[in-house]
């Protein structure tokens, strides 16, 4: 026998069956809102959910993202966790919208501050991240795309290596260096060291199969392999760069930026990162902006200003980053 939930539902799918979606919506809402005034969160999701899917199947995603958006404040309101069956639900939604639809974006932000706020993960749920990576990435949309695989899983590293690689092969091939460290740098940033070496890796591999031409050379001794490319020096600066951070080797980071300074500087991009790369793994404080004025009233008042004694700071491996699944 059919619970009364059950039979609000297939109330309001017939009439998106007959077309009537706008009341369908409208109908959903006050239905939930029901539920959700005296807290019986399963079947105030279980409307929500179902309705906005099937209004999302209907290729009605306006209505669709609404109630979606609106299923999203029940599990804040209800202090979900985001476990398998809650994640299941938002991204079976989240795979029926079309690209185009503007409330998905709102949906995707107000996912992820939920598994902010009620999972383990700060900066979102990784595989909510995943997932939306994915979709902006089979999209084109790189800056959304990679936003959110470089907060995702174990599988994120591959799907933003391809979309970087694809990327990189409508441009020059002497850019190959720059697209690499748009995975690079950033997985660095969040302190994912792995998932920075698979992109690494996956890209040089590409690139030395898609360019035969460009007289790779492997260098092997007993600590490590590096692959080196006489016309990329820039991409062996990220190859080498990988390497130190591993080993943790203040100077041999202080090597490499010098060694290499003429091309970062030619990018123009990748001050900022590397300096927060070398407080992160190296321990290198990044440098103070010197403000004489206030130097000089330190001086003046026995303060402790850019000119004065400072408390040496540790090491901060993450530096606030975001936690990420399988943070190395």
């Amino acid at each position: 026998m059919a619970s009364k939930v059950d039979k609000i539902v297939a109330r309001l799918q017939q009439k998106i069956a007959d077309g009537d979606y706008y009341e369908a919506q409208q109908q959903t809402r006050v239905a939930a809102s029901r539920y959700i005034k005296t807290q019986n969160w399963p079947a105030a999701i279980d409307i929500l959910s179902s309705v906005a899917q099937s209004l999302l199947k209907a290729g009605q995603g306006g209505s669709g993202g609404d109630l979606c958006v609106m299923l999203v404040d029940v599990y804040k309101q209800a202090e979900l966790k985001p476990d398998s069956t809650n994640k299941g639900r938002l991204l079976t939604s989240l795979r029926l919208f079309d690209g185009e639809e503007p409330t998905r974006k709102r949906f995707i932000t107000d996912m992820m501050a939920w598994s902010s706020k009620f999972g383990e993960y700060p900066a979102g749920d990784p595989e909510l991240h995943h997932v939306a990576g994915s979709l902006y990435a089979a999209e084109h949309e790189t800056y959304d795309a990679e936003k959110h695989l470089i907060l995702g899983t174990r599988d994120s590293a591959e799907v933003l290596f391809k979309m970087e690689y694809a990327w990189y092969k409508e441009s020059d091939a002497h850019t190959a260096p720059q697209y690499a460290a748009r995975a690079v740098l950033p997985y660095l940033l969040v302190g994912n060291v792995r998932a920075a070496n698979t992109c690494y890796r996956l890209f040089t591999s590409a690139l030395s199969a898609d360019n035969p031409g460009l007289g790779v050379q492997d260098i092997s001794t007993s600590a490590s392999d590096v692959r080196v490319f006489p016309s990329l020096p820039l991409l062996n600066f990220l190859g080498l760069l990988l390497l130190a951070v591993q080993r943790g080797a203040p100077e041999v980071y202080k090597g490499l930026v010098s060694k290499y300074a003429a091309q970062i500087n030619e990018v123009g991009t990748w001050g900022e990162a590397l300096e927060m790369v070398a407080e992160m793994y190296f321990g290198i404080q990044k440098p103070r902006q010197s403000n004489p004025l206030m130097d000089m009233m330190s001086g003046l008042f026995g303060g402790g200003g850019a000119g004065g004694q400072q408390q040496q700071q540790g090491r901060r491996p993450g530096l606030g980053a975001p936690t990420a699944e399988a943070l190395d």
